[in-house]
């Protein structure tokens, strides 16, 4: 990987959402112009997120805000010369049903966002599209989504994709302070939206929690504990204040390099998919 890919070649800015970006939104165009849109190598994608209590300092939003973020500096990254990308309107609820107890949660059940999500799946197979993305910033989302997407491939053909972008990992070389057990309103959350948007960040509120949680998604196991067989947790379980982590030193100059990097990655994604198709003799 190219320091480049990595965002270790100096301050590179983040992108955010550009005229080029808008120009993708799928729902700014009519109806007719949908139908004009090439579309045996174009690509729907869908950012869904969550709105979810993110600790003292994070706000509610902090999941769907990474999510679409993420999605319109990536698609800004392709250019003229990129695959053709639409993007549409963020899912901002997501299933967050382990942060209930907490002020702020608003979560979709199960059922409701399996309903929602197929249903985003055969409207855009009835439009004609052939490729589906769900771009993910929230965990809780990931197995609903791994199992709705399958579903959609079955009912409608749709090549339908999960991406979560915190899943490309980290820069090399950073120095990711609770690494062993930071899993939300942690260091890396907290690094990315100082540098998308560090006006919704009260940084001077940051507190450490979830320390337990080593367990969990740390090196530690033991047989029913750890990464390998995880218990069905709640974040009150973990954690009294919400967070899962250490954000008090998270800065935006590491969340740039993240955000970098995890947007380029994203558009690389595009790339590939766009010309992806299944051949069985192989």
């Amino acid at each position: 990987m190219s320091s480049e890919e990595t965002g270790m070649a100096g301050e590179l800015p983040v992108q955010t959402a550009t005229a080029f970006a808008v120009s993708h939104e799928l729902a700014r165009l009519s109806s007719l112009q949908i139908a004009d849109l090439a579309k045996d190598h174009a690509v729907v994608v869908q950012p869904i997120g969550s709105i979810e209590q993110h600790g003292p300092h994070l706000p509610v939003v902090t999941d769907a805000y990474i999510a679409e973020s993420l999605v319109r500096g990536s698609v800004s990254l392709l250019g003229d010369d990129g695959p053709e990308v639409w993007i549409l309107p963020t899912l901002s609820y997501g299933r967050s049903i382990e942060h209930l107890g907490f002020v702020g949660t608003v979560t979709l059940s199960t059922d409701t966002l399996l309903g929602v999500c197929r249903d985003v799946g055969r409207s855009v197979a009835a439009s004609g599209f052939r490729r589906l993305i769900f771009v993910n910033g929230h965990g809780g989302n990931v197995a609903l989504l791994d199992v709705v997407s399958r579903d959609i491939r079955i009912d409608t053909g749709l090549l339908v994709f999960r991406i979560m972008p915190s899943q490309f990992g980290l820069p090399q070389g950073l120095d990711c302070p609770d690494a062993d057990f930071g899993a939300h309103a942690d260091f890396v959350e907290t690094s990315v939206m100082l540098a998308l948007d560090e006006s919704m960040v009260h940084l001077e509120r940051a507190q450490i929690g979830g320390e337990s949680a080593e367990r969990l998604f740390g090196k530690q196991q033991t047989h029913a504990l750890g990464p390998s067989s995880p218990t069905a947790w709640l974040t009150r379980d973990l954690s009294g204040n919400g967070v899962i982590g250490d954000p008090r030193n998270a800065s935006a100059e590491i969340g740039r390099r993240i955000v970098d990097t995890w947007q380029r990655r994203l558009a690389t994604c595009y790339r590939e998919i766009a010309n992806f198709e299944f051949d069985p003799s192989q």
